[in-house]
């Protein structure tokens, strides 16, 4: 090789040298005790920074992937693998605070567990810089080898794998057994099963969602619904959880986990469907009975994977041998699994997938407060009166805000009636509890005569002829004599599946609110000598349409 070849060679080597080497102008150089907080980030920006080299191993970090804004940059860099100890750039993107900072030892720094805190940060390798080369330099740097392109096919499917699976948008919570029944090597055995089972959920940004609590004598939260959105991260962190040992208090993990890992704060998003999958080796030590109560009640499916169940000798034993029936969701074989042993219970991750995403059989998601359409037949006739009709719209408002209202959850619609009828707001208008509310609010009073058979003709017509989901209720508010006929609409509106309730106020004759009203009369028929005396029928008109949304569903 020539003497000017190897100049050539060495002078591309230099240049190639300090453009790696060398921050550029907007990269800001931190020692390593700065902390993501110290950089005065805004919301979502990043910023790159230096690591310089030989950063203690000893420093503050908190968290695992997502770090709270208090532990130190570069520790958090070096415990995540994105720099090492020779330092470097990196990328810091701040996030918002979140609950439930996992600890970890990774790359020789331990980080710690936080609750809670304002604000966190993620990491990223920072991007090479593009390199300038002379002119000297450009028939080597040709000579290189050209990156290979990416197939658009492979990018599309690799981007599909990112967002997760969009067909099985499920908010899922993965109760572990982590008793000393089931003791430390099937534990483990256990968390394989479920990293397999998240790896055929498809985990992602638009896929399904997953959380984690560890039932043992008290239930512990591994980790939040929100915390791990990206496959790798989760099956990391499923694969870090450690084993507890003690009882197996798996109704008070189901009882954590309904009242507390579902909600907006802790990443459980609205409308989505909501399932809790239960894994028990042998039986549980506690009673399953108030828990799964309340999921039902509250709209979450309840799974139950039963691994090595008790045999013979071991029934005696168990507090409660119809535990499985009692827990699930419904006790028709879809919510429940029976496994003979953790060694063969990968076999099972595709049915029990299959499963957890068939969401029209997600039954306990549609609730009598989530899965309703609910008409409102106003009386405006001039025997109200306005101030009596201001407290019949707050009664109205006070029972609509025990209903879920979104645009995947309840819808309320509203029509007033004199001789007239008026479509105040439809069924598909208002998409929102807090527009619903005050939709309400502004329905002006407009006296005349009352003609309540007509008005529920009306209301069959205007409101629910384009319902298409959900059960359909009319309640009809009168406080008077009709002056047509209120039984045959009101019998050819229940024949098309409409739930009638009555609820008549002063002068409103008992025998049309009955003629009105669904069977059993009883249950929706409803009368007060007062307009003050209709805020004690709230809890018993929501108890009504509980009970007949849960007899035909």
């Amino acid at each position: 090789m020539s003497c000017g070849r190897v100049l050539q060679l060495i002078s591309v080597v230099m240049v190639v040298s300090a453009a790696v080497s060398a921050p550029s102008s907007g990269t800001q150089a931190v020692s390593c005790q700065t902390r993501a907080a110290d950089l005065s980030l805004d919301q979502d920006q990043d910023r790159t920074v230096l690591c310089p080299p030989d950063c203690p191993q000893r420093v503050s970090v908190f968290g695992t992937k997502v770090y709270a804004s208090v532990s130190s940059v570069c520790g958090a860099a070096i415990h995540s693998g994105v720099v090492g100890l020779s330092g470097g750039p990196v990328v810091v993107k701040k996030l918002p605070g979140r609950q439930n900072y996992l600890k970890s030892y990774s790359n020789g720094v331990q980080s710690q567990h936080l609750p809670r805190w304002t604000s966190s940060f993620s990491l990223a390798r920072a991007e090479q810089e593009p390199l300038e080369l002379s002119s000297q330099s450009s028939t080597t740097a040709l000579a290189a080898e050209e990156p290979v392109k990416k197939s658009p096919k492979k990018a599309a499917v690799k981007k599909a794998l990112t967002e997760g699976n969009k067909d099985c948008q499920l908010d899922v919570v993965v109760v572990l057994d982590g008793s000393e029944n089931i003791g430390r090597r099937r534990f483990n055995l256990q968390k394989n099963f479920v990293v397999r089972l998240a790896s055929f959920l498809k985990v992602g940004p638009s896929g399904p969602h997953l959380a984690m609590v560890q039932a043992s004598g008290a239930p512990k939260t591994e980790f939040l619904l929100n915390n791990f959105t990206q496959p790798k991260d989760l099956l990391y962190a499923i694969k870090e959880v450690s084993y507890n040992g003690g009882d197996t208090n798996t109704g008070r993990a189901i009882l954590h986990a309904v009242e507390s890992l579902f909600s907006p704060e802790r990443g459980g998003r609205r409308g989505h469907p909501r399932a809790v999958l239960v894994l028990v080796d042998g039986w549980p030590s506690d009673d399953l009975d108030q828990a799964s109560v309340l999921a039902r009640e509250s709209g979450i499916n309840v799974f139950l994977v039963s691994v090595a169940k008790p045999s013979a000798d071991e029934l005696p034993m168990v507090p409660d041998k119809d535990f499985t029936r009692k827990a699930v969701c419904k006790d028709n074989g879809h919510f429940s699994f029976s496994i003979p042993n953790w060694f063969s219970a990968n076999k099972h991750v595709k049915t029990l997938t299959q499963r957890l995403c068939s969401l029209d059989n997600l039954i306990c998601s549609k609730t009598c407060y989530n899965f309703i359409n609910l008409g409102f037949l106003i009386d405006g006739s001039s025997s109200v009166g306005d101030s009596n009709f201001r407290i019949v719209l707050d009664f109205l408002a006070e029972l609509t805000q025990h209903f879920d209202i979104f645009d995947a959850g309840s819808r309320v619609g509203a029509v007033q009636f004199t001789y007239d009828q008026r479509l105040e707001f439809g069924l598909h208008d208002h998409m929102d509890k807090e527009q619903v509310l005050t939709a309400l609010k502004d329905i002006y009073y407009m006296s005349g005569g009352t003609a309540t058979g007509a008005a529920i003709e009306f209301a069959m017509h205007h409101l629910f002829r384009r319902s298409t989901r959900g059960r359909d209720f009319l309640v009809v508010i009168t406080d008077g004599q009709s002056y047509d006929d209120v039984r045959a609409p009101a019998l050819v509106a229940q024949r098309q599946g409409v739930t009638m309730l009555a609820v008549g106020v002063a002068w409103a004759p008992m025998e049309d609110l009955r003629d009105m009203a669904s069977e059993p009369k009883d249950a929706h028929t409803f009368f007060s000598r007062e307009f003050t005396g209709l805020y004690e029928f709230i809890p018993k008109i929501i108890k009504a349409i509980c009970r007949q949304f849960n007899e035909h569903n």
